[in-house]
């Protein structure tokens, strides 16, 4: 049977092939790079023409009640929690992942100091997001070192720095490079015998693996909303805070008024709200947030379990294609080959992968790039199937068969937004 035929039949026994239709691809495009932007869905188009038209344009500022405006923040949340494997009261739409992270830190490291204030080491990966390195950074410049300290290691040698002078564990639990899933649930009970709480990032994890927050015993996480979960660029991010921690009267430095107790009672006074909500610090913006929440929609229903099920089925089939090729040994991969040790995405190390990249966007193969030397492919479930996969595949055999990625044009890196 040919590789086409195979992807025909996996695609016609497919239960979540139906919902392909609700997103804009552009014809003739094999879109692998939804780990840095998702695409359009047709319900957040909808969403956003109706609350432009009809809300904004109609109501005016009615709107923040008549059509509930002001509870967004929370209402998307409680969508996101079934994805994250947690209940609506401990997780909070808002800001950004940047901006949650620094939230949720320097609260670990308060309630840490409580008790302990000359623990103050934050230990992380030499290969985390290094967004998340300079935000603990730039705790610590800010703080002194004597309250943040950043420890870093490398990724297999985690759980063995693991010691008692460690407040925080902060990580990524799929890497952003290599497509390496952690144990978080091990990581959380290692740490935990320690007292040292974990913060977990989950960027390249929400809407594309089962995630299970309460059941590994999760302290804190943060995660963006653009990625897998399709809210658009610069779609507001998330942040989760284990019950048994708000209830230890948690505090976090920013402050806003929409945090507060009885934001509308206008007092000079600061009083945190109960719960979550404490998180909550300035304005939402509505349009991004409605996005967010119109994307959420595509959700409803969905098993997570069989969402990466289908993920990690079609990332292998890929896989599969390369390693039977005639190009199997030009590529180094970079990604485990167990399921349980990977996220969604497959990294590949080659000399030329930028070129290669670009050759492949060129014609209509959107993959990823990441420095210094990998090509970076992600296999989102709603809307990838089995003959996107052949497609891309056999663009890829096109590109390196006529050496188009060895073209002066594609010699030069260029920046991207990630």
């Amino acid at each position: 049977m040919s590789l086409r035929q195979r992807a025909k039949e996996l695609d016609a026994a497919d239960p979540l092939a139906h919902l392909r239709t609700q997103f804009a691809i552009p014809a003739g495009k094999v879109y692998l790079d939804g780990n840095s932007l998702g695409p359009l869905a047709h319900p957040v188009r909808e969403r956003m023409q109706q609350v432009l038209a009809e809300q904004w344009g109609e109501d005016l500022i009615e709107s923040w009640n008549k059509h509930s405006w002001i509870d967004l923040p929370q209402r998307s949340a409680a969508r996101l929690a079934h994805l994250l494997g947690t209940q609506a009261d401990q997780v909070l739409c808002c800001d950004s992942i940047s901006v949650n992270l620094f939230k949720v830190l320097t609260s670990a490291l308060e309630l840490q100091h409580r008790t302990e204030p000359t623990r103050n080491v934050v230990l992380s990966t030499q290969d985390n997001f290094p967004t998340d390195l300079y935000m603990v950074q730039g705790v610590s410049e800010f703080l002194g070192q004597h309250a943040c300290q950043l420890q870093l290691v490398e990724e297999e040698q985690l759980l063995a720095s693991l010691s008692e002078e460690i407040a925080v564990v902060l990580v990524t639990e799929v890497n952003f490079r290599s497509g390496r899933r952690l144990d978080i649930e091990k990581l959380c009970q290692h740490a935990h015998q320690l007292g040292i709480l974990v913060i977990v990032d989950l960027a390249h994890s929400a809407g594309s693996v089962a995630v299970e927050l309460e059941r590994w015993q999760v302290d804190f996480a943060v995660g963006c909303t653009y990625k897998y979960l399709n809210g658009g660029p610069g779609a507001p991010a998330f942040l989760y805070c284990a019950k048994r921690h708000l209830e230890q009267n948690l505090k976090q430095p920013l402050q806003g008024w929409m945090g507060h107790a009885e934001p509308f009672a206008f007092t000079p006074d600061y009083v945190p709200a109960e719960g979550i909500q404490r998180f909550l610090s300035g304005t939402p913006s509505i349009l991004a947030m409605t996005a967010v929440d119109a994307a959420l929609d595509l959700f409803a229903g969905v098993d997570m379990q069989q969402l990466h099920q289908k993920a990690l089925a079609v990332a292998d089939f890929f896989a599969e294609a390369l390693e039977n090729s005639r190009w199997a040994t030009e590529f180094t991969r970079l990604t485990p080959t167990q399921h349980s040790e990977r996220g969604s995405q497959l990294s590949y190390s080659h000399p030329h992968a930028y070129a290669i990249c670009q050759a492949l966007i060129a014609r209509g193969v959107i993959a990823d790039f990441r420095a210094p030397s990998y090509l970076r492919l992600g296999f989102t479930p709603l809307y990838l199937g089995f003959e996107d996969i052949v497609n891309a595949f056999e663009a890829l055999d096109q590109v390196l068969s006529n050496a188009e990625h060895l073209d002066p044009k594609w010699q030069k890196l260029q920046g991207k937004v990630t």
